[in-house]
């Protein structure tokens, strides 16, 4: 839960945590896509998002949930890549949709290791913007649009970490419209 600083601004404690448990039997669907390494992927990242939501009958919920998955994309681009030696390949972020019956579970993998300090994993944190800067209100979006969101490193030979966001829904969704 947020807590309010003394000029009323979220100052928000990232919670490092697994994925929310999704039973087997109530994932309808989970989509995978690999994001190109530049920054026109936030872009393909929405119209991925967008048609997907639009597929299972949720195109009411894409103002919330693309502005989560922008940010998360974002992020992961901006700030967890490590830059590529010429001529090598550049390490993939991928945004993975997770559908059960009443929630979507938006994930964001990245090989970024850089959140690691003193052998514990320090947290993607939300930065307390000035008023006047156009950026650093990403994860405070997050906080704002999602049921929760949170993260964890990967374990393996690929390591990096995943950021998600949770989002839940009236109904039980279809497995697909289409």
């Amino acid at each position: 839960m947020p807590s309010m600083g003394s000029q009323g601004s979220a100052m928000l404690e990232p919670t490092r945590q697994d994925l929310p448990p999704v039973e087997p039997a109530a994932l309808s669907t989970s989509l995978v896509y690999r994001l190109a390494p530049g920054y026109e992927a936030v872009g393909d990242a929405r119209r991925f998002t967008r048609s997907a939501l639009r597929d299972r009958g949720l195109s009411d919920r894409f103002d919330d949930v693309g502005l989560v998955v922008s940010e998360l994309v974002t992020n992961a681009l901006r700030h967890a890549r490590p830059a590529a030696a010429p001529g090598s390949a550049v390490p993939a972020v991928r945004l993975q949709l997770m559908f059960s019956d009443f929630r979507l579970v938006c994930a964001v993998r990245d090989p970024g290791d850089s959140a690691l300090i003193s052998d514990a994993w320090s947290a993607p944190r939300p930065a307390v913007p000035a008023e006047t800067m156009e950026s650093g209100r990403g994860l405070h979006l997050v906080d704002a649009l999602s049921e929760g969101w949170g993260w964890h490193p990967v374990a393996g030979a690929g390591g990096g970490k995943v950021v998600w966001a949770l989002f839940s829904f009236p109904r039980r969704l279809p497995l697909c419209a289409a």
